[in-house]
């Protein structure tokens, strides 16, 4: 990344954390040369491309001035409160399917979709590696693949995990059809009819349609925005219901954001190796960070292969091609599980994502996505501020493409997804993200799409329909 991109990133998280905030004049580029100890004319190309991006604006004579950015509205909603750690019969997949179909329709801007938009991704640059990939393609890959994936993409798979100080072979990576197949594997490996499982409250809707098709019980613990899960409640849980697994999103965590840190996933492996219960980590989303380096997952403490390790391209590289991966540490019964299954991932999708990393380029890729998503965030929360009534809380993630926003008290989330429908917008409603269907009054929304008058105009029809809603409700 240039010097300049780097600055003009570093500011742009100011604003994101609201240290800088609107209206705030920014050191002038002498100042900041010197302060940063870079050239003017690299303060300017920094000043240049968040001017571009619309977070800032230069006024004549009087030097440049934040112009983005939230000051009214309270971040990180407080968590619902769960009187007790129940163990629970799901009961969700009509629900989510429900609002899930509901969402796919192209004419609905898709503020509740899971998926950031596809023109964010190197499309036609993948697309030329597939077709030079596959013509050159040795013949018996197809044979030699089965199961544990391509070995040159595993390879690329373990060289990230270097990266982060992690020491992973290729021979313990397992390639999937995404991360979903990973982590579904991954609970059958553990479990049975029957088994209980601890999972995030809220959290992501998959991992309850997962747990109610193989007949689990879930126990849901008690989650920040910020912070992530409560520990203490975990451990209460595990010594009440000895569950056979735990499924958690330590990074940017679907749908809260919330950012666990290395301290605190440091404790939670001590805490599943204290009582021997396998996590299921889902990590789909550590590539989309908006500081300086990526977050680690809890597997980096891992001694005894209890963490299995689920993550994949789909979020941060290649949406479609569905190529993820699992390192399951010490259960090598999810490569039996993935051969009797779905035998194998797509083979030429692996061998082009393969040869992307090879080539290079996937990282300045990453930088690009990551500093158009923090704008995006910027953006979206700046648009609620504007357009949402007073009693609206959301969370400010360090990274991913999520907000959880908090609506006022007599909001019904089910009843404002179908007015938002009604007027050709999606959002997902707080109940798909819980056993017990609660989040009744909160909405995800999505703000991976590229920003433009079309997506302002949603959120602001948003806002009116809150606003409906509240009236409707007092008289």
């Amino acid at each position: 990344m240039k010097l300049y991109e780097l600055l003009a990133n570093s500011i742009a998280q100011s604003i994101q954390e609201g240290v800088l905030c609107r209206g705030d004049k920014l050191p002038s580029v002498r100042q900041a040369s010197a302060s940063r100890n870079v050239s003017a004319a690299t303060v300017l190309e920094a000043y240049y491309l968040l001017e571009a991006r619309g977070l800032i604006t230069a006024r004549d004579r009087s030097g440049y001035f934040v112009t983005s950015g939230t000051m009214n509205i309270p971040s990180s909603p407080a968590p619902a409160i769960l009187n007790q750690l129940e163990s629970t019969q799901v009961d969700v997949s009509e629900l989510v399917f429900e609002v899930l179909e509901s969402i796919r329709l192209k004419t609905v801007i898709p503020l509740g979709s899971a998926f950031p938009s596809p023109l964010l991704f190197p499309r036609a640059s993948l697309a030329k590696t597939m077709a030079s990939s596959v013509q050159v393609m040795d013949p018996w890959a197809s044979v030699d693949n089965l199961s544990a994936g391509d070995i040159n993409l595993r390879r690329q798979i373990a060289l990230r995990y270097m990266i982060d100080g992690l020491h992973v072979t290729t021979d313990d990576i397992v390639v999937t059809n995404g991360a979903l197949e990973a982590l579904n594997l991954c609970l059958m490996a553990v479990t049975r009819p029957g088994d209980t499982v601890l999972i995030e409250s809220p959290t992501f809707y998959a991992a309850l349609q997962s747990i109610e098709r193989i007949g689990l019980r879930a126990v849901a613990i008690p989650s920040h925005p910020k912070d992530g899960i409560d520990l203490a409640a975990m451990e209460r849980a595990i010594q009440q219901h000895q569950p056979k697994a735990c499924w958690l999103m330590t990074n940017f965590q679907n749908p809260l954001g919330s950012l666990l840190s290395d301290e605190k996933k440091q404790a939670l492996v001590a805490l599943i190796t204290q009582y021997q219960i396998p996590l299921i980590e889902d990590d789909v989303y550590s590539e989309l960070y908006f500081g300086e380096k990526r977050p680690i997952p809890a597997k980096a403490f891992d001694t005894e292969g209890l963490v299995m390790h689920c993550s994949s391209f789909s979020k941060c590289l290649a949406p479609g091609y569905r190529v993820g991966w699992v390192v399951p540490g010490r259960y090598k019964a999810v490569a039996r599980l993935k051969l009797t299954t779905t035998i194998s991932a797509s083979v030429p999708a692996q061998v082009a994502i393969a040869k992307y990393l090879q080539k290079g380029g996937y990282d300045k890729h990453l930088r690009n996505l990551r500093h158009t998503l923090l704008v995006n965030q910027i953006k979206f929360v700046e648009a609620i501020e504007r357009y949402f009534p007073e009693g609206t809380c959301l969370t400010l993630p360090q990274g991913g493409y999520f907000l959880w926003v908090k609506l006022p008290d007599e909001i019904n989330a089910l009843e404002l997804h179908k007015l938002a429908l009604n007027n050709g917008i999606s959002i997902a409603p707080g109940p798909i993200f819980s056993a017990q269907k609660h989040f009744t009054h909160y909405i995800r929304l999505n703000y991976g799409h590229i920003w433009d008058a079309r997506i302002e105009a949603a959120l602001s029809t948003l806002g009116t329909l809150v606003f409906g809603l509240m009236s409707s409700s007092s008289s």
